[in-house]
């Protein structure tokens, strides 16, 4: 199965996202902040990240756009996550460099579908 780094500011959403995945057999590293985040990507290689928007320090955004300049690591497929479902955002996160976009609360199928998808596509 895949190494999934999972960037994400809250611990129950972490925590619950890291655990179902665990169970469908996925490699779980974390980051709790965009800055931790673009450095995991560079220390941990995983094969795909899901990406919270709205992080402390450097949010999603930024965060995605460091990942996606660096050679090193601009080839790794991320899925934006966010409670943010109005008109434009999913647009804004494809034009930070997200390769996909999904919204919170996670429904795990759907997710799993775009890992799936990108990881297949990679």
């Amino acid at each position: 199965m895949a190494k999934i780094l999972i960037v994400e500011d809250n611990e129950m959403n972490l925590d619950m996202l890291s655990r179902r995945l665990k169970r469908k057999g996925h490699e779980i590293v974390a980051a709790m902040d965009g800055s931790q985040g673009v450095e995991m990507s560079k220390s941990e290689s995983p094969d795909i990240i899901l990406m919270d928007m709205g992080l402390p320090k450097i949010d999603g955004w930024e965060a995605t756009r460091r990942i996606k300049a660096d050679p090193a690591t601009a080839k790794i497929p991320i899925v934006a996550l966010t409670a943010h479902a109005i008109a434009g955002d999913r647009e804004k996160c494809l034009a930070a460099g997200c390769d996909d976009y999904d919204t919170k609360p996670i429904e795990l199928p759907r997710l799993l579908s775009k890992i799936n998808g990108l990881l297949g596509a990679s």
